[in-house]
């Protein structure tokens, strides 16, 4: 008897095995198209790129200061670029940004827009040529504009939110 149950068993499990691997595939390509899926990963995309760009926009290395102004550029796109290449950069200061915390607030794919809130962490030294002190952080909470273009998200506007009690 044992003998009998042994082929049975063996494609009882195989039959097993292929509704959850046809389960499975079907699960998967449903979800390959889901809507909230392709949206969830668009706000990630505009989240990261929002991000960099922020750090990207804030800071600035004053013995490289055309190669930052080349990175500003590269990461604005719209009014707030074509302001940016009116600037001439300072060369007397550096500031080295890094965002801690950000958030899309707005997001609108099928326009291409987004709105993102972040906190910065500034560390600014100044230049040799500067009596002015020594190196000090200072903290902003900025506001962002993004839209989507051929190149990515790119900032079209960043503003500085004001904080309480400043």
């Amino acid at each position: 008897m044992s003998r009998m149950r042994g082929p049975y068993g063996w494609w009882a499990a195989v039959l097993v095995a292929a509704l959850l691997c046809g389960g499975a595939g079907w699960t998967y390509a449903r979800a390959a198209g889901d809507e909230n899926r392709a949206y969830a990963e668009e706000r990630d995309t505009a989240l990261t790129a929002g991000r960099q760009h922020v750090a990207r926009l804030s800071g600035l290395d004053a013995s490289r200061a055309e190669e930052g102004l080349r990175a500003w550029l590269d990461a604005s796109a719209g009014e707030l670029r074509a302001e940016l290449k009116k600037e001439k950069p300072r060369t007397d200061v550096s500031a080295r940004a890094t965002v801690t915390d950000a958030a899309l607030t707005a997001l609108d794919t099928r326009a291409g827009t987004a709105e993102l809130i972040a906190t910065v962490r500034v560390e600014i030294t100044p230049g040799p040529d500067r009596a002015d002190g020594s190196p000090r952080t200072e903290r902003k909470r900025l506001e962002a504009t993004l839209a989507r273009t051929p190149d990515g998200w790119k900032v079209t506007a960043l503003t500085a939110v004001p904080t309480a009690g400043a």
